[in-house]
């Protein structure tokens, strides 16, 4: 019979934080998958756990993910962990899983920490509805991909989750300031569940001015408040009534709509009555 895949959770810091499930799991199975052997090591001797380690990461993913999934079709029960945190958040076990499932091997996840879960829960601002952005591109690896998904970040409504390495931290709160403006709320978390644990909760341009004479330290989670829909909506109806009034019809006529539909489209981007379009038509 196949083996399975274990995805399992380690601490993000605290080493308390680890549950009984994953312990027992990790001291039972027949591998395990660590992004950084040298890293998971430590863990692994404080709990006294002593299952063969081998190394599974971003480099090496594709093919090492390949011979694991054979060692589990013949049987053998694979854990994978992350250096911190639950395997597959921001992370290259997702692939790992991806090709397990396509493999019919049996997986599942052993909850625990989370950076961005915890970081969330503390930073005091809305929760209901949340997006994961994990680290942004770095400019020198791809700048039109950083800068397409800065823009997309102006208009997001739901709180926004980042992750950020202090030595990027500076460079990274100027980009935001400058996307999304220096009164925007934002709560930077550091070192959580450690001894030095801090949440700085502030402005972009408050999170700014702290470090300009101080060097940021610690891995950061950076968690933003959305921007408000009523805001984006006056914007967008500011940008329409710039507009002359038979451009911003010929734009819908255009698509091939109606001039009854091409009116109702109008009178919606303008936050008017189809009955106000028509009779300023008229006029004209």
């Amino acid at each position: 019979m196949p083996g399975t895949l274990y995805i399992c959770a380690t601490p993000i810091g605290n080493l308390d934080d680890i549950t009984y499930r994953v312990i027992n799991c990790l001291k039972s199975v027949d591998i395990i998958a660590a992004e950084d052997t040298r890293n998971s090591i430590k863990l692994l001797n404080h709990f006294d756990i002593h299952t063969p380690m081998t190394a599974y990461h971003e480099f090496n993913k594709f093919d090492k993910a390949k011979t694991l999934v054979s060692d589990m079709l013949n049987g053998k029960n694979i854990a994978i962990i992350t250096d911190a945190g639950t395997p597959c958040i921001s992370d290259p076990g997702e692939e790992l899983v991806r090709q397990a499932a396509e493999a019919g091997i049996s997986i599942t996840s052993l909850p625990g920490p989370a950076a961005a879960i915890t970081a969330l829960t503390m930073s005091a601002l809305p929760t209901r509805r949340f997006a994961f952005e994990a680290f942004l591109p770095t400019e020198k690896a791809d700048k039109k991909e950083r800068a397409r998904i800065l823009s997309e970040l102006r208009t997001e409504t739901r709180t926004m989750i980042l992750y950020e390495a202090p030595h990027k931290l500076k460079a990274t709160l100027k980009d935001l300031c400058d996307t999304l403006g220096e009164n925007r709320p934002i709560s930077l978390c550091r070192e959580l569940t450690k001894k030095h644990e801090e949440v700085i909760r502030t402005t972009l341009s408050g999170a700014m001015a702290k470090y300009e004479d101080e060097e940021p330290r610690g891995e950061y989670v950076l968690v933003i408040e959305g921007r408000n829909p009523d805001d984006i909506l006056a914007e967008s109806e500011a940008r329409w009534n710039e507009m002359p009034l038979e451009d911003h019809m010929n734009h819908y006529l255009k698509q091939g709509l109606s001039e009854k539909d091409a009116m109702k489209a109008v009178a919606k981007d303008r936050g008017v009555s189809k009955r106000d379009i028509y009779n300023e038509l008229k006029v004209q």
